[in-house]
């Protein structure tokens, strides 16, 4: 409410409010636009509109559809985003580039290590180091990379079950996504938004007994994988709510900038992981699983098989571990990765405290500067990219020079498959939107940014 100034014209029509004289001045009414305009249109049609979200636990968090309807039948569908939005491109605008990190690893949240790498191999690319990171650091990026696409296509099933009614089929996915928390946990000491990722490897070293913890999730998680298959593979219910729904060919995943399982649900094999290899995944022996359907049944058979593919992957990347450093040797841009904890699990131990300050007062003086002021990067602009669980993330990143970044901006997949609920849902029954969203695997966080 606003008090009127008497000294002040208002403009006679507000397209986004109405306005309604009180005691007190005139009062504004926003109702939004988009609504609007779909309820006028939809007037004398018999049509009903009505919002899905964006509370709606189908909607994958804070999703809003605007679906127009005749009767069942969805005859328009509208995307509404912005409600998770946190500013996180701006913000590290004010922050150095190792802070960075702490940033962009909260967007996706279901697969924050993606975020991270794309992040780093933009800035490693803008230093001119990608040569210079250390074969470990790569090996250890690649397996939490593909832990992280384990954990979050279990999600993935687990929910898309969930909103078909299939109990079973969330609750086991849950089981073994704890388990890989339990691994990043052990890892990096955080379940989630981790920050491990560095410009120039990562923050410290794998702590001992990694390897059979690892190992042991992966013979649990091959010997459980069939539990899924045998839920829903030829479960007469499952393939009725997915076979032919959401369908999206390839000319429409072409013309949207669709990619990962939504592009391979239509027969194309295009990976970044082979067609555009980074952190050394040319070495890795792997396929890249398609199907020809072009539905949400074909999107859970791929994501399934890409679960096995990525556990062979990590049972690849602990045979080529070798002793050495985790971070690049420049000391001007590299944070210490042998970082030694205190007894309370908290701060740096003494040891440690003293290896810093004994080293010389020159070494004290770039510790000190690297971490309050940061590295300069040459200015230039970049782009990086990964293939996410929901296809390619890239990271746009430029430089005027100094020791932040000028501007932040990333290629989300999940905002971009926004654009084919439309194609997806439009002429199909309300019950299949949800499939269809549930198909997209969209994660919110990474949708605004």
């Amino acid at each position: 409410m606003a008090t009127e100034d008497p000294t002040m014209t208002f403009a006679p029509e507000d397209p986004y409010a109405d306005v309604r004289e009180t005691t007190e001045g005139p009062v504004y009414t926003v109702t939004g636009q988009d609504w609007d305009s779909v309820v006028s249109a939809a007037d004398g049609q018999e049509r009903v509109v009505v919002n899905m979200g964006p509370q709606h636990p189908s909607t994958h968090g804070v999703l809003r559809l605007i679906l127009e309807l005749d009767g069942e039948t969805v005859t328009e569908a509208r995307c509404g985003i912005g409600y998770l939005h946190t500013g996180i491109e701006k913000n590290m605008e004010y922050r150095n580039w190792t802070q960075g990190v702490t940033f962009c690893t909260r967007m996706d949240y279901l697969a924050p290590f993606f975020n991270e790498v794309a992040y780093c191999l933009g800035v490693e690319r803008l230093l001119g180091i990608e040569d210079e990171v250390p074969e470990r650091a790569d090996v250890i990026r690649v397996m939490l990379m593909e832990l992280n696409r384990i954990s979050s296509h279990l999600v993935a099933i687990a929910t898309g079950g969930l909103e078909l009614g299939a109990l079973t089929v969330m609750t086991i996915g849950f089981r073994e996504r704890e388990m890989v928390l339990d691994l990043f946990e052990l890892i990096t000491g955080l379940r989630m938004n981790h920050g491990f990722v560095r410009p120039g490897g990562v923050a410290q070293d794998l702590p001992p007994g990694t390897d059979l913890k690892v190992r042991d999730f992966l013979r649990w998680m091959r010997d459980h994988l069939g539990e899924y298959e045998a839920f829903c593979n030829e479960n007469p219910i499952f393939r009725g709510r997915t076979v032919g729904i959401g369908y999206l060919d390839l000319t429409g995943c072409m013309a949207l900038g669709v990619t990962g399982p939504v592009l391979r649900s239509t027969g194309l094999p295009w990976d970044l992981r082979k067609a555009q290899p980074y952190c050394g995944y040319e070495n890795y022996e792997f396929e890249v699983p398609t199907r020809d359907t072009c539905d949400a049944y074909g999107r859970f058979r791929i994501r399934v098989d890409e679960m096995r593919q990525s556990c062979d992957i990590v049972e690849q990347c602990l045979d080529r571990l070798r002793p050495g450093p985790v971070m690049v040797a420049d000391k001007k841009i590299a944070w210490p990765a042998q970082l030694t904890l205190g007894g309370d699990g908290l701060g740096n131990s003494l040891d440690h405290i003293r290896h810093i300050m004994g080293e010389s007062m020159e070494s004290l003086i770039h510790h000190f500067k690297l971490v309050t002021e940061g590295f300069r990067v040459p200015a230039g602009q970049v782009y990086a990219a990964v293939e996410s669980p929901r296809g390619e993330l890239g990271a746009h990143l430029v430089s005027d020079g100094g020791t932040r970044p000028w501007r932040a901006h990333f290629r989300d997949p999940s905002f971009t498959h926004l654009q084919a609920v439309a194609a997806m849902a439009e002429g199909g029954l309300i019950a299949d939107v949800i499939a269809a969203v549930a198909s997209l695997d969209p994660v919110m966080g990474g949708v605004d940014r």
